[in-house]
């Protein structure tokens, strides 16, 4: 397979690698942009697992970096759905049609988007308490994270519901993706055969593009005001749900 690799997939795939990491590093909502750029490399069934072991690179990484940021009460509350998400994606998987998939998640995802700036614009600071606002959008976000590698727009949206400040938003994020991607690595491998030997020496190859990426999206996140992170998180992830349509 490595050998058949064009040099253009090898540059659009070291992209999708930098991207991984400046996502990681706490740049949320721009994961959508690897997804895209993967599948073009690659295929879009192909590189679904072909990105899970490079997103669990990242996270070590992320987790190492902002692991004294955690709050756990936030990621247990979230956690056992999307693990339901995962089995319910593991089963319906190979059959969804990838257009209902698109069009579903990107209504879902610009949704939320509007109903998060509904609620800053009115400067409210209730946060949704219900186990069903949790239940909801961790379920689905297990679900797309299965299928498409595409819950961080969910997340997003989840703890900025919380109004989580920035560094604790971006070490929850890392040690919840942690869990999530190691979670969904046997489902990979043995269920769907979508990681191999030959894929894994493709994230060899393409793992220093992830370690730029860190470095970089750490820089960046030290930079941006606490406000303005709110507001990008939100404008990037209403942009990845118009990429999703566009794939």
């Amino acid at each position: 397979m490595t050998s058949e690799i064009t040099l253009m997939a090898w540059l659009i795939a070291l992209t999708a690698a930098f991207v991984i990491g400046v996502s990681k590093a706490g740049i949320k909502g721009i994961a959508i942009i690897n997804v895209t750029l993967m599948a073009l490399a690659f295929g879009a069934k192909e590189s679904t697992g072909l990105v899970v072991p490079l997103l669990v690179a990242g996270d070590i990484f992320a987790v190492v970096y902002y692991n004294r940021h955690t709050r756990w009460s936030y990621i247990f509350r979230f956690l056992p759905w999307m693990l339901l998400g995962i089995l319910i994606g593991v089963l319906i998987g190979n059959d969804l049609p990838d257009t209902t998939f698109k069009i579903t998640m990107a209504i879902i995802i610009l949704g939320s988007v509007i109903m998060m700036y509904w609620w800053d614009r009115r400067k409210s600071k209730v946060v949704p308490t219900h186990w069903l606002f949790a239940g909801f959008i961790g379920t689905i976000a297990g679900i797309t994270t299965m299928i498409g590698n595409l819950a961080g727009a969910f997340s997003n949206i989840y703890f900025l519901a919380m109004r989580i400040p920035k560094n604790e938003f971006i070490g929850t994020a890392a040690w919840l993706f942690l869990i999530i991607n190691v979670f969904k690595l046997p489902f990979h491998i043995w269920v769907w055969g979508t990681i191999t030997p030959e894929t894994l020496l493709i994230n060899l190859k393409l793992l220093p593009g992830v370690l730029i990426g860190i470095v970089v999206g750490i820089k960046l996140v030290k930079i941006i005001r606490e406000a303005f992170y709110r507001k990008l998180i939100l404008i990037l992830t209403a942009a990845g749900a118009v990429l999703i349509l566009l794939r």
